[in-house]
């Protein structure tokens, strides 16, 4: 699949914490975004953040085990993000979710998915 051109970014804010049916709420949105067809997902990992509850989340020395804010980036055609956001919504119990238009300049996978390299 081929990508070029407008397309929408969907940023989803979490805890990494945050859980959705016993598993990381994070990797079960990447699961889900993948099982719908998406062109890709990133979660990023943040140092430090606060939220709606202004509770301060960092990863000093001595606090290694604080909840920290995760951002999940997800890149495809505008109707396809959008279709997705139900989705979120309803996984979702506290965070945060934008959408942005983006230009997508190149997404061309060289090679199918777990194909042997």
């Amino acid at each position: 699949m081929k990508i070029t051109g407008p397309g929408m970014l969907l940023r989803v804010f979490i805890g990494e914490n945050d859980r959705w049916h016993g598993k990381p709420l994070y990797e079960a949105l990447v699961l889900k975004a993948r099982e719908a067809g998406l062109a890709g997902a990133t979660v990023v990992r943040g140092v430090a953040g606060f939220g709606a509850h202004s509770r301060l989340h960092t990863a000093k020395v001595l606090r290694l085990s604080e909840d920290l804010p995760l951002v999940i980036e997800i890149v495809d055609k505008e109707e396809r993000i959008r279709a997705f956001v139900p989705t979120c919504d309803e996984m979702i119990g506290e965070g945060l979710i934008t959408l942005e238009r983006v230009e997508v300049l190149k997404y061309a996978p060289g090679r199918e998915p777990d194909a042997p390299r």
